[in-house]
């Protein structure tokens, strides 16, 4: 900034040297480090009087940025509201975002993660069942060692005709004036089925395809129990 106010200043000089007389009232002297604002700005300083280069004192932010009281201050902040952003630290303390940013990070030990959506939510008296159901299954597994080898589970996916591919396995060698290619990126398949498969420790035990217009309910699931149980 010392530069270019000494540029301004012999400026100044030319100015009032050529009087302004020149066409489009300009000099001949063009300074090219320094723009044209800040040029008019200091032109109009020394015109009033001014002689020195020096900047005009301000107060600026606090030099001493991650100082123990900020650190205190965020710190109290973030209690009090956790979703604040860095830009309202920073206006509240007073004091760069990049300083935040690092007393956050570092010195408290924090990092901003998004909210997980969740479907629904237990009432206490279902999250009571869950805790007594998980004590006894931990109960048995201790007093069973063959426990977790009797348990059968099933899950329920639907199938498609193709496996879509992937941008990787989508790729192409074209030309050079040719345009990029493109593709949806999902595209739903005109048949698709539901495939139910049962399993143990050992792996699958028993799968079917459920057929085509069939609905599953209490009746089919009964049928698929009575076959499951023949499998095993």
């Amino acid at each position: 900034m010392y530069e270019a106010a000494i540029c301004d200043e012999v400026l100044f000089l030319c100015w009032k040297k050529c009087d302004g007389n020149s066409p489009n009232g300009k000099c001949s002297l063009w300074v090219q480090a320094v723009f044209r604002s800040i040029v008019f700005q200091w032109y109009g300083r020394f015109r009033d009087g001014r002689e020195g280069i020096e900047d005009d004192a301000r107060s600026g932010r606090s030099t001493v940025c991650r100082s123990d009281n900020n650190v205190e201050k965020i710190s109290q902040f973030l209690l009090q509201n956790c979703h604040l952003s860095l830009r309202m630290l920073a206006d509240e303390v007073n004091i760069g975002k990049d300083a935040v940013r690092k007393t956050v990070a570092v010195d408290l030990r924090k990092r901003k993660i998004c909210l997980r959506f969740v479907s629904h939510t237990m009432t206490p008296e279902q999250k009571d069942r869950r805790v007594t159901a998980c004590r006894d299954l931990i109960a048995t597994a201790d007093s069973d060692p063959d426990f977790f080898k009797k348990i059968v589970t099933g899950n329920e996916t639907w199938c498609f005709a193709y496996d879509p591919t992937t941008e990787r396995q989508s790729a192409a060698w074209v030309g050079e004036s040719s345009p990029r290619p493109t593709k949806l990126g999902f595209q739903k398949s005109c048949v698709k089925t539901m495939l139910v498969n049962f399993f143990d420790w050992q792996g699958v035990i028993h799968k079917e395809f459920v057929p085509e217009g069939e609905t599953i309910n209490a009746a089919y699931y009964k049928g698929a129990m009575e076959r499951l149980l023949n499998r095993i």
